[in-house]
């Protein structure tokens, strides 16, 4: 006679009973008895070895949807903090390399080359940040180069303006000293132990673009030999105006941040 397994299970319900062919069969004794009510259990038989649950499709690795959990601050591939090798630091690298190209270019009275030169530049600025952002290829290595490429050009080319006249010498003093005045407080600050987390005000994207057009103006005008009135004035003043305006947002920053430990 063939014994069947799962005989303990009582008659308080209606099985349907399904004998095993072999002892200790996997195959049979799995579906010794199933159970009409009850979706998705399975009684086991006692001879056959343990088998671990199955796991979903989506839970291999590889496959289904990706396991980092929702907010979390790893970035997928392409876009992993400290990474070097992106589209995005190259173009903010290509900046940093036309900084001297445009000094050389302005000493020198070749103020046309200059301007596609200062152009091209400038187009980089919001293209490497846009870039970042599609691509997702945000970087420690490009937070750090991204400033400093965009300082190094403003400030070189305006100092450059200055001692070939193009721009007013006052002008290319107050940019510098804005500079210099917003990074001597983030160091001292820095030092008191106290490091602030800088972020770019409105008034300083203002101040960044217009600094941009006054450049770029001053070296279409020049180079090309049109007439300066009466943009260039008014450019002039207008980036003069952001440049204390954005000074003085930082440093009201600085001093509360301060004022509040």
């Amino acid at each position: 006679m063939a014994r069947g397994c799962g005989s303990a299970f009582g008659t308080a319900r209606k099985w349907r009973r399904r004998p095993c062919r072999l002892p200790g069969s996997r195959f049979l004794c799995r579906r010794a008895f199933r159970p009409r009510l009850l979706a998705g259990w399975r009684p086991r038989c006692p001879s056959a070895p343990h088998r671990p649950p199955r796991r979903r499709r989506g839970a291999r690795a590889g496959r289904g949807k990706s396991a980092l959990p929702a907010g979390s601050d790893a970035l997928p591939p392409g876009g992993e903090r400290g990474g070097t090798i992106t589209l995005p630091n190259a173009i903010t690298l290509a900046r940093l390399c036309a900084v001297p190209a445009t000094v050389w270019l302005i000493l020198h009275g070749r103020l046309d080359a200059a301007f596609y030169v200062f152009a091209g530049a400038g187009i980089s600025d919001a293209l490497d940040g846009w870039l970042a952002r599609r691509l997702n290829a945000r970087s420690v290595l490009g937070a750090m180069l991204d400033p400093l490429a965009d300082k190094a050009l403003l400030v070189c080319t305006y100092v450059t303006l200055a001692l070939a006249g193009v721009l007013p010498d006052w002008l290319a003093m107050l940019v510098v000293f804005r500079d210099v005045l917003i990074m001597g407080g983030v160091m001292l600050l820095s030092l008191l132990g106290a490091p602030p987390r800088m972020q770019p005000l409105f008034i300083s994207k203002l101040n960044t673009l217009a600094q941009l057009l006054l450049a770029g103006l001053a070296l279409l005008l020049a180079g090309f030999g049109l007439p300066t009135e009466p943009w260039l004035p008014l450019m002039i003043w207008v980036a003069a105006a952001t440049t204390i305006l954005s000074g003085l947002a930082y440093m009201v920053r600085l001093l509360r941040r301060e004022a509040a430990r």
